[in-house]
């Protein structure tokens, strides 16, 4: 197991995307186990799905701020990372010693209509961040200590060698959002061989629990429910997702921020890990646990049928049949697996979604 190299308290961590599903967690999980630390959070805040969800993350991490127990900061600054003198800007200001890069524009089936969004937000904006990154340091300043980016198991495509490693090529990506992704992972590499800069980038495998993105299934799928609508199930229900819960991705990612990666044997500060649940579930039988949970949370009620509701589609353009994480360096390095069964996190979601819809 590597040792920590970072102490995070009293650190100064600019987060990207911090009213996204991933980011707001984040910053929640680490004003709650550290002490005097600086959260610069950066959002766009942009419409890809109901803005207000965001405010609702959002006002979560202030209401954790306002509490006496909490001694962190965090500080918000709406802003475009395709904008680069506004991420200068920020820099600048606030010389983060840890960044972790997760804002992006999501979806594969989004990214098919939207490219241009993709190319902004997820190449464009990336790069901005990188030579911000590498204008940190010199003038007496430390710099970065450790760039943490979000990755995607979309990477990997139509790979048929499962589980998916790290080690596995990645060449032959079936959507721009993953050939984003992949670039992501060529840039950062290119920056820590060229600047330095330690980084490590993680590829997340289908993360889900209260209060996540609308547009993921669960969610979807739980909105059509409740309005008496229609469900689609893709290739006919014949796939298989790694889906992880969201306290476990955020407790990895808080694991490997403050491990910063030693050189490789080619001397770069730099490496990819996988996090995913390593145990891969059937879409049908997802959304059978997911129709007992919210039946359980009175979302629905107890004599729905679920059968009436669903619909078996063939695949839709950029999906995969499989996503399944092989975690082996994850767990060797820093000792930790995802735990959360899926029906625990199915059922921290259905009670989530019930409160959320008296709002």
């Amino acid at each position: 197991m590597l040792e920590k190299n970072i102490d995070l308290n009293g650190k100064t961590i600019l987060i990207t995307g911090a009213a996204g599903f991933i980011g707001a967690n984040l910053c929640r999980k680490i004003l709650e186990e550290f002490e005097n630390v600086l959260i610069v959070g950066i959002d766009n805040l942009n419409d890809y799905y109901d803005v207000s969800l965001k405010e609702y993350r959002l006002e979560q991490i202030r209401q954790m701020q306002r509490q006496a127990s909490v001694s962190g900061e965090f500080v918000f600054f709406k802003g475009n990372l395709a904008d680069k003198e506004f991420v200068e800007t920020i820099f600048g200001e606030h010389e983060p010693e840890i960044v972790v890069n997760l804002a992006a524009q999501a979806g594969v089936r989004y990214s098919i209509a939207n490219p241009d969004a993709y190319i902004e937000a997820n190449v464009l904006g990336f790069y901005n961040v990188l030579e911000a990154c590498r204008y940190s340091y010199g003038e007496g300043r430390r710099g970065v200590e450790h760039l943490i980016y979000a990755s995607s198991s979309s990477v990997y495509g139509s790979n048929e060698k499962i589980p998916y490693s790290t080690d596995d090529k990645v060449d032959h990506p079936v959507s721009l959002y993953a050939a984003t992704k992949k670039s992501n992972e060529l840039f950062a590499h290119a920056y820590s061989k060229l600047y330095g800069i330690p980084s490590t980038g993680l590829r997340f495998f289908t993360v889900y629990g209260p209060a996540g993105r609308p547009d993921m299934a669960y969610f979807g799928f739980t909105d059509k429910l409740v309005k008496n609508e229609k469900i689609k199930i893709f290739n006919y229900g014949n796939c298989k997702r790694d889906f992880t819960y969201i306290d476990d991705i955020v407790k990895g990612i808080v694991e490997v921020i403050q491990r910063s990666p030693l050189a490789n044997e080619d001397g770069v500060k730099y490496i990819i890990y996988n996090i995913g649940n390593n145990r891969p579930e059937n879409l049908l039988d997802f959304v059978e646990i997911l129709k007992e949970e919210l039946k359980k949370a009175k979302v629905l009620s107890k004599d729905y049928d679920l059968k009436e509701h669903m619909e078996l589609v063939g695949m839709q353009p950029g999906d995969v049949e499989v996503t399944y994480a092989d975690i082996e360096k994850l767990e060797k390095d820093f000792g930790f697996k995802p735990s959360t069964s899926l029906k625990e996190g199915l059922g921290e979601f259905a009670r989530w979604y019930k409160e959320y819809r008296k709002r």
